[in-house]
């Protein structure tokens, strides 16, 4: 007759053959088919409990080495309860900031959250690989411009800010409040903006009628363009219906919403100025910024702009040129002008880029800016005409 013995039975009879009838342990280990491990391990709970030591227990580890300590996770939920938008990476910087020991990986953030039901995650968009990711290398090289609404004031006025950021290190260069996006508003914080920063080599907007006049009907040549070229500036433009060009000053605009809080209402445009200045402040100094691992917009920005900025040419904002000698032209892609049906090269690297001529009797001077690009000596009499290019300043 077969009797089922319990696992407490069979280990004390183990025990009892070792102890009392003194059988090696390697045959004890053979003859219950177990390790010589388990039978030394049996014989220590007998020595120290009894026969109650050699029951069945819990085979889970004394400690687990991905689990967070409880401390750490209360400091995540409680910082992430003050602070909704901070996600895990932001949570991880800050723990380090803050001196928390073990600093927590960012998965075990992500677990500690989801556990706490303080994060959805279905919520996570999945990123789309179409788009790649650009960077400039350096400070000053292209800043991103753009305009935005949504301020508030006591009035009732729904205001603009033209907003812009360095490429390179995020920093924001303009961030300057306007009841109306007109023209000169945008273009009184841009050139704002460069006296206290300096002339970058490149600024890249949309096709807004503020930054340019190149597909209008007359095709004429706005201010903001023509700061642009006066300061030695390449004014790039995105392709129609092509947001992710602009993916930085886009994804600063939904911050600005948020952290700003643009729902808030101010009693009148400088209060507004005032904050937004604040918060500026703030996000380019403190604030860390995860596209640029972590970093402050200003640890990159200032480490990158020593002697690149350059100063304004105050010219720019001028008294346009006047009088009959003076004609403008737009450099052809194969780097012609033509002028009274002449045509001379200055060069295919100032392709699509306005110039002014004067016509001083048979001689022909080409400027961009204040460079002297060319002088020609006029083949012909002929009329010269303005076709529809605008009048350029005089200097």
């Amino acid at each position: 007759m077969l009797v089922e013995l319990s696992v407490v039975e069979q280990r004390y009879q183990a025990v009892l053959a070792v102890i009392r009838d003194g059988v090696p342990v390697v045959e004890v280990a053979r003859r219950f088919d177990v390790s010589r491990q388990a039978v030394h391990r049996w014989l220590l709970w007998y020595e120290a409990q009894g026969l109650a030591g050699l029951a069945d227990r819990s085979h889970r580890p004394p400690r687990c080495s991905h689990q967070m300590d409880p401390a750490i996770e209360v400091w995540v939920t409680e910082t992430r309860r003050r602070y909704p938008d901070w996600g895990p990476r932001r949570l991880v910087h800050e723990a380090t900031r803050a001196g928390v020991a073990p600093i927590p990986s960012r998965s075990g953030v992500y677990r500690a959250l989801k556990r706490a039901g303080l994060i959805d995650p279905g919520a996570r968009r999945r990123r789309d690989r179409r788009f790649k990711r650009w960077e400039r290398g350096g400070a000053m090289e292209l800043w991103q411009m753009d305009v935005v609404g949504g301020v508030l004031l006591a009035d009732g006025t729904s205001c603009k800010v033209l907003t812009g950021i360095d490429d390179h290190s995020r920093f924001v260069v303009c961030a300057g409040v306007m009841t109306r996006a007109t023209s000169r508003a945008v273009c009184a914080h841009l050139a704002a903006a460069m006296r206290t920063h300096g002339v970058p080599q490149e600024i890249l907007t949309d096709n807004g009628k503020v930054f340019t006049g190149r597909f209008g009907r007359n095709q004429t040549e706005v201010l903001f363009d023509r700061i642009c070229r006066e300061n030695g500036i390449e004014h790039l433009l995105t392709a129609p219906r092509s947001p992710t060009t602009t993916g930085k000053i886009e994804r600063f605009h939904r911050t600005l919403r948020m952290e700003f809080d643009t729902r808030r209402v101010f009693t009148d445009l400088a209060a507004a100025q005032a904050a937004l200045d604040g918060w500026v402040g703030d996000y380019n100094t403190n604030r860390p910024h995860q596209g640029i691992g972590m970093d402050t917009p200003v640890s990159r920005f200032g480490a990158g702009t020593a002697g690149q900025g350059r100063a304004l040419d105050t010219a720019a904002l001028r008294p346009e040129r006047v009088g009959g000698s003076w004609i403008a032209r737009r450099v052809g892609a194969n780097g012609v002008v033509c002028v009274a049906w002449q045509q001379f090269s200055v060069g295919k690297h100032h392709a699509g880029a306005g110039v002014d001529i004067h016509v001083d009797g048979r001689i022909l001077q080409v400027w961009c800016g204040d460079e002297l690009l060319k002088t020609v000596l006029r083949d012909n009499s002929r009329e010269v005409r303005k076709k529809r290019a605008s009048v350029q300043r005089d200097r």
